[in-house]
């Protein structure tokens, strides 16, 4: 049973995990290019426009804000695991899913919300400014940030979890 447990928790990890940290890492980049393209299709016409970029960052918010909830499944089959293998108080474990906590929360609480934000028309139905532009660049630069932050801990608990540090159930 350990053995399906570790496979289907590894499996979820790469499955869920790995699609939200590119398409987190994807989506300040096309928000950016499409706040831009908005802007100049609104300034030459005077209608705001929606691109390509705008399309695929909607289908990268999409990716994130859905596999977040199924991302549920790595931490939960992580458990089971290391309480069949009666690892759940060893120092690494704890770690990882402090480290996990915190990975969940920076997306749930800053990166989607954020996503969803740039997503929004600028200041309601009318055309983009430059001041938006600026905005959107802003909010843009800090989502790669936030987005780093997520992928670092994640780094850490994948180095945690192959390395085990103090383990005695061998490396």
């Amino acid at each position: 049973m350990t053995k399906v447990l570790l496979s289907v928790h590894v499996l979820a990890a790469i499955v869920v995990i790995g699609p939200i940290t590119v398409a987190a890492s994807l989506f300040p980049r096309h928000a950016r290019q499409a706040a831009a393209s908005a802007a100049a299709s609104a300034a030459a016409s005077g209608e705001p426009g929606e691109g390509r970029d705008a399309g695929i960052a909607a289908f990268l918010h999409r990716i994130c804000r859905n596999y977040a909830v199924a991302g549920i499944a790595v931490p939960v089959f992580g458990i089971a695991t290391g309480a069949q293998l009666g690892v759940l108080t060893d120092a690494w474990l704890v770690a990882s899913l402090v480290l996990t906590a915190l990975a969940a929360a920076v997306l749930v609480l800053a990166i989607v919300p954020g996503q969803r934000r740039m997503l929004r028309p600028a200041g309601g139905a009318g055309a983009r400014t430059a001041a938006d532009d600026g905005e959107a660049r802003s909010a843009a630069a800090r989502l790669s940030m936030l987005t780093g932050v997520f992928n670092l801990l994640w780094a850490v608990v994948v180095v945690l979890m192959i390395v085990r540090p103090g383990s005695t159930t061998g490396a």
